[in-house]
């Protein structure tokens, strides 16, 4: 990763988890100077004051230039790149999650804010078919990327290989999963990679074939499948319980 890159953080929720975790270098905040009565911005500036961070208010215009989005809620960050960590420190957690061909960025953001609900110890993302940690998925995120510990490095057959040798059980969510996820969340598993597909493609066949259980959602609906990142959320609450006692 170059240090010297920089990005732009968007959204009052990003912003303010950005300054909460203090994970970042943080270099200014640009805030919109249409919206000065707006309590949570009001709420925002004594907080970029508090944490002495440079800050101007501009008009709407340049906040979307700055980060190419209307869905900034009046608040810029500019800070460095995601930080993320090594594969190998993730192997010294209990309780992982893999994204495997997860594409949008709006369902991966969606995906990992589920994950720091539910006390995942951290997330895998495949270097391929799956978004870096761009602003746009922090957004969607409401900023959850920035209190989690999530690797990008390899392809996700890669880091099964790694999490199987290291004594995880793989389990890998399908639609025509042998087993009922409900059935696991009773079970003990010390050390646990969930993993997740996408909608148009979903958990390799080489993952489906390594997972010691590949499970589904049992479904009463008529329509064929769950939204991915709905599905994601429906999966980690299935599993909290066993995960609740777990040190993160």
């Amino acid at each position: 990763m170059n240090n010297n890159k920089k990005e732009f953080l968007f959204g009052l929720n990003p912003v303010f988890e950005a300054l909460r975790s203090g994970r970042r270098k943080i270099y200014r905040a640009v805030l919109n100077a249409s919206s000065k009565n707006n309590p949570r911005l009001k709420k925002l500036a004594g907080l970029l004051d508090t944490h002495k961070v440079p800050y101007t208010w501009e008009e709407k215009g340049r906040l979307i230039s700055l980060c190419n989005s209307r869905e900034n809620q009046g608040a810029v960050l500019e800070v460095s790149p995601y930080p993320y960590v090594p594969f190998s420190t993730q192997l010294e957690k209990s309780t992982l999650m893999l994204l495997d061909n997860v594409e949008d960025p709006h369902n991966v953001g969606a995906i990992l804010r589920s994950a720091e609900v539910f006390g995942f110890d951290g997330v895998l993302l495949a270097n391929r078919g799956v978004p870096e940690v761009y602003p746009s998925v922090v957004k969607a995120s409401a900023g959850a990327t920035e209190f989690l510990n999530i690797t990008r490095e390899m392809p996700a057959n890669s880091y099964v290989r790694a999490a199987y040798d290291a004594g995880f059980t793989i389990v890998a969510l399908d639609v025509k999963g042998t087993v009922d996820i409900r059935e696991l969340h009773a079970m003990s598993i010390p050390r646990l990679l969930l993993v997740i597909g996408g909608e148009d493609k979903s958990v390799g066949q080489y993952i489906l074939n390594k997972a010691d259980y590949v499970a589904r959602l049992e479904q009463k609906g008529k329509i064929s499948s769950l939204n991915a990142s709905v599905a994601a959320g429906v999966a980690m609450f299935s599993l909290a319980n066993r995960l609740v006692t777990d040190d993160r």
